[in-house]
This record gives C-alpha cells, structure tokens and sequence, in this order.
C-alpha cells in the first residue's frame, strides 16, 4: 500500500527523540499547560513574528475561541471559503454567528478577494481565510478590503504550518490566525492540538481566559469560558517535530517539482500551480475523469482521497442559508473534480513514479 499520508513513517523517523521527551514529561510530573507547553507557545510566538501564541486543545477550538475572544456572535456575519474543511464554517455556527460564503479561486482553490468584497455587509463583523493544502491566500488583497471597512482577518492556517506568503510566515499575516496540530497536519502531534497566534495582546488575554473555563484565578470565573488545553504530552512531541519541520516541508516542495515535471504533459489530469509559498500539505490533481484514475490508483493499493466532495453551502445542516446548486461555481466545480494522491515527506521516489505511471496509462498518455 502506498499511502496518502504515512503517519508510521514520520514517527518512526523521530521515535527516540519523543521517547526521551515522553519520559521527561512522566519525570515532571507536570502534565497539562507547563514548561512545555510554554516552551512551544514561545517558539512558534518567535518563529512566526507574533508577540503571543496560546496553546488549546485542537483546531476547532483555535477557531471558536478566536471568534468568541473577539466578542463575535449572535447577529454577526463572518465571511469564509465554502470549499475547505467543515469546522471553517462550524466555528462560526458555534459562537452563534452566520457564516456567509464567498466563491474562490480557481488556481490557488483560496478565498477570492473580489467575491469577500460582493458578500460584505452592516453584519459583517470578520473575514476567515483558508490557506488551503497550505497555499497561502490573497492576504494583501483580504487585509487591503478589512481595513477599509473595518473587519477581523483570522487566518485558518490549520493546514500550512511552515507556508510563507511573500517572505513572511503564514500565521502573522491578520489580526489572529489558527493552527491544527492533528496527526496528519504537516507539523502535528500524536492527537490533537491547536494553537492561535496573534500579537493582540488583549485578544491573547481573553483566549487564555476562555481556554481554561474563563478565570485567571482558579475558582473564580468572570466568563463562560471552555476546557481547551494543551496536554504537556502534546507539546513535547510538537517540540521534537518543530526541530524537522522545515526539512519536511522541503521534502514536500521537492516533491512537489517532481510531480510537476513528470506530469507535466499529462492530458486528463491539471497540476497545481508552482508556488514558492506553497508546503504542500494536499497534492490535490483536477480532472474530468477523476473516478477512472481513482480507481486504477485503488487498483494498484495506492490511497488517494477527495477534497472535499460536497461544498459547504450545500451541507444539509446549512440548508436554512439559503444557498442552492449554481451560487458557487468554481467551488462546485472544484468538489467534482478535484482529488489528492500520496504526499509526505517520506514519500519514496519509486512509489511516485509508480503512481505517475498509473495516472499516464489511464489517461492516456
């Protein structure tokens, strides 16, 4: 089998080092919000330009406390991609706001600024850019139209950890963003984990409060707050994985230009756009004919997976939007086309000329 991700893989290449970790954890005997945990927010806080970065139980979360830090709820509209992970738009739900869709770009499959600008109104109160498959968005575009009209631009980094945008690291490109440390992300933990980066520092406060039940003081509250820590476990493997972040990434990238070259004049299948900024979390292909080469692909024990096959304004516990077949086109279009094959850093050079071999014979070419 030639997987889609190779979680083994990764975490056999680093076993000792999270061992050794994992041991001075039990030695601690500190095991939720201590020295690790501090020592990563202030890593990342560091790495990414931010002045705060605060740990939480996953990526959901990152997103829900963010909007809920920022006093967004019930009456508000936040605008984000209907193409893209669902807890994008559930995050909004959660904290009682109305997520409003925006079409997206049909290269970098991210947000497009000009549909965020036709879907603006009194209500809006944020904008929720998704750096999808870890492209970064049209940041300068998004921050340009936010400030005019005075709207929050929180960053859904959950899947570009490492991503630049113009020289400077996804994660620091809004007023907050949000990070996904699920096992599969490209820098991820055994588990879940999730962190907001900002450098508000009273938007870090009001996080830090809702994270452990809305008290600074144990016992006493002054907020509804939610139980969204980081474990000390969590971080330490976090900590081991940081240290080989970028030379995954970079694994990923050369990868990356490999599938582009060999697939280069592959007549059924579109290749992603070349882009310095990209960490390739997804390498996701676009073709009329994607349930044929999925299934040679399954044929042969090679995974592939599809991203994501039914957009957001079209999921039923949205129905009461508004939203119909047609108001998305390229999203739509994009849910039936588009599908992901093998990329992980330790993804061998034999597996992916077979898995190019597989894609030309099928195609045709």
């Amino acid at each position: 089998m030639i997987n889609l991700v190779d979680l083994k893989r990764q975490f056999q290449s680093v076993k000792n080092e999270i061992l050794q970790e994992i041991d001075a954890v039990i030695e601690s005997g500190q095991y939720i919000l201590g020295t690790k945990v501090r020592e990563l927010e202030a890593k990342i806080a560091k790495r990414l330009g931010v002045s705060e970065a605060i740990a939480v139980a996953n990526g959901t979360d990152a997103l829900v406390l963010t909007l809920d830090g920022y006093g967004i709820g019930a009456g508000d509209e936040v605008i984000t991609s209907p193409f893209t992970f669902f807890a994008s738009a559930e995050a909004i739900s959660r904290v009682g706001a109305t997520p409003v869709f925006a079409d997206i770009d049909p290269v970098t499959f991210n947000i497009d600024p000009k549909e965020v600008e036709k879907k603006i109104t009194s209500a809006t109160k944020a904008i929720i850019p998704v750096h999808l498959f870890g492209q970064p968005a049209d940041m300068d575009e998004l921050n340009a139209l936010a400030k005019k009209v005075g709207l929050f631009v929180i960053e859904d980094a959950c899947q570009a950890f490492g991503a630049s945008y113009k020289g400077r690291p996804v994660g620091g490109l809004g007023n907050a963003a949000c990070f996904s440390f699920f096992p599969t992300k490209n820098l991820g933990t055994m588990g879940d984990g999730g962190m907001i980066t900002t450098s508000d520092s009273e938007l870090a406060n009001q996080i830090r409060k809702l994270r452990a039940h809305g008290t600074t003081q144990k016992y006493y509250h002054d907020r509804i707050g939610f139980n969204s820590r980081l474990d000390e476990l969590h971080a330490a493997i976090l900590l081991v994985n940081l240290v080989n972040i970028d030379e995954w990434n970079g694994k990923r990238r050369a990868l990356a230009d490999r599938y582009r070259q060999l697939l280069a004049d592959a007549v059924h299948v579109r290749i992603p756009q070349e882009a310095d900024d990209h960490i390739y979390h997804l390498y996701c292909l676009e073709s009329d004919r994607r349930a044929e080469l999925m299934a040679a692909l399954a044929k042969a024990n090679i995974q592939t997976g599809v991203y994501y096959p039914r957009c957001l304004h079209l999921q039923e516990v949205y129905s009461g939007l508004g939203y119909q077949e047609g108001d998305f086109p390229v999203a739509e279009r994009l849910s039936e086309k588009l599908f992901a094959i093998p990329m992980h850093p330790f993804l061998m050079e034999e597996e992916q000329d077979q898995i190019v071999s597989i894609l030309r014979q099928e195609g045709g070419n």
